[in-house]
């Protein structure tokens, strides 16, 4: 995967709080980092969900992260404006490559919403550090990337990427990253057509809402995969960077994750599917690339 040297970033799209760190109560939280564990990561990571909502964080941030006493610390000043300028930029720097890549699916999903008559309203990444505060209540690292229907916002601590690959076992790489943030602005895409609010408490289970939901995510991924040179800013996508967005699917795929870390599979618990269905519906959108290719809600095979 690689972008084009000359593409023109826009950073006006990304909210870049790394480092700085949130208060409560008068202290400044801090701390901890990391994923913290399964139970969190099944019921929040990737879902475009209320992080608030997982059992251990709401009104519990000290807890999670131990806190610290004193004044407000102030982050350094971001200079993501300055360093991501160009499509080069993206090929030297991991945070510039993510601002890149959220140039590219807001272009695409623009444009389509357009050619439907729609219209697209642009969604904001935050790039934050161990803690931050969202429209969808108080979040940590642990809860891994996610998507705040209230604010539309999308909020990532980049040290996921690296927990994807030694925790979780994906092979890495510039496309599974960009597989992340286009299924997060699946979400965003979901929420804007009204589809997010008709999930209400059906959130576990194989053949559940949330379920649905979140293959149709990873569709909207694929759909915007299929068109992501058409964007001008990636220059070419190769079959070996599909390949690196299919394994990061697997890797956070309800079954393997499980396996993995509590010995068993339960699929009354999935809120995200196997990983043969997060591959298989990430490879629909891509290979139709078509948003109508995507009706995860109405399937009869999941």
């Amino acid at each position: 995967m690689r972008f084009d040297d000359d593409a023109k970033l826009d950073t006006s799209q990304i909210d870049d709080q790394r480092g700085r760190r949130i208060r409560r109560g008068g202290m400044a939280v801090g701390g901890g980092g990391g994923l913290i564990g399964l139970l969190l990561i099944l019921a929040v990571a990737l879902t475009g969900g209320d992080p608030s909502s997982v059992s251990g964080l709401d009104g519990g941030l000290e807890d999670l992260l131990g806190t610290q006493a004193g004044g407000t610390l102030e982050a350094p000043p971001s200079s993501l404006a300055t360093d991501c300028e160009t499509g080069a930029d993206a090929n030297a720097r991991e945070d510039c490559r993510i601002v890149a890549v959220v140039n590219s699916v807001q272009v695409w999903w623009d444009g389509e919403f357009a050619r439907r008559g729609g219209q697209y309203p642009l969604a904001r990444t935050q790039f934050f550090t161990e803690a931050t505060n969202t429209g969808c209540g108080q979040a940590t690292s642990a809860v891994g990337p996610f998507y705040c229907p209230p604010d539309q916002m999308v909020y990532i601590d980049l040290g996921f990427f690296e927990e994807l690959r030694t925790r979780f076992g994906a092979q890495g790489g510039p496309f599974a990253q960009s597989y992340i943030i286009a299924h997060e602005y699946g979400h965003h895409v979901q929420n804007v057509l009204g589809i997010l609010g008709q999930i209400g408490g059906d959130r576990e289970g194989p053949e559940s809402a949330a379920v649905r939901s979140e293959l149709q995510a990873d569709c909207l991924a694929g759909v915007w995969a299929n068109h992501a040179v058409e964007t001008g800013f990636i220059e070419s996508l190769s079959a070996a960077a599909i390949a690196d967005g299919l394994d990061a699917a697997a890797a956070v795929g309800d079954d393997r994750i499980q396996r993995e870390f509590q010995g068993r599979v339960t699929p009354e618990t999935w809120t995200h599917g196997s990983s043969e269905q997060r591959q298989r519906w990430f490879l629909t959108g891509y290979e139709t690339g078509d948003l109508d290719s995507c009706d995860t809600f109405s399937a009869d095979r999941l």
